[in-house]
């Protein structure tokens, strides 16, 4: 396997989802239809894109993909449930924000409302994020202590500063609905 990334394994694998991200919403934004079974198999030939390029390994591709497939679960079942933009979805304001990663999201989420609306069917629940997991940008609220986590980019999720929790939900996502 090459070595892409010449930083921390949690650096790496940060990058890797914003490569794989990129290739979605690329994927997204030429697609004619906008579907949840599209954008999982966009996510599906992004994670095997990553091992042909041997860009990562297997089990690290599956790990991202998987991440990948959260998040835009969340941000469909956000959008489905309240009908506001992706930006109220983030949790904190995009202005502040340089990613083009970012950019790419709300152009292809804005416009394709209606269809993220549709991956809801497909996953009614929060999901449960967890300590060292890789979470792209939005907040995560501590199922523990109820502080707020602002990622304004690809991160790896720490500890919960305050109580040291390690599960977390998307903001304005109730615990204990899954």
């Amino acid at each position: 396997m090459k070595k892409p990334y010449e930083h921390e394994p949690f650096d790496a694998l940060s990058a890797a989802y914003e490569k794989m991200h990129e290739r979605v919403v690329e994927g997204l934004y030429k697609a004619t239809e906008k579907s949840g079974a599209v954008l999982h198999k966009l996510i599906d030939r992004a994670k095997h894109q990553a091992v042909e390029l041997e860009e990562l390994t297997e089990e690290d591709s599956a790990k991202v993909a998987g991440w990948l497939k959260r998040d835009w679960d969340e941000a469909s079942n956000y959008l489905a449930e309240t009908g506001h933009e992706i930006r109220e979805w983030l949790g904190f304001e995009t202005t502040l924000v340089e990613s083009a990663l970012l950019d790419r999201l709300l152009q292809v989420a804005d416009k394709t409302t209606l269809g993220l609306m549709q991956l809801k069917e497909q996953s009614q629940r929060p999901y449960v994020y967890k300590t060292g997991e890789i979470t792209g940008p939005g907040s995560l609220v501590c199922d523990q202590c109820g502080e707020i986590l602002h990622f304004h980019k690809t991160g790896r999720i720490p500890p919960c500063p305050k109580c040291h929790g390690v599960l977390y939900r998307r903001r304005g996502r109730k615990a204990g609905a899954s």
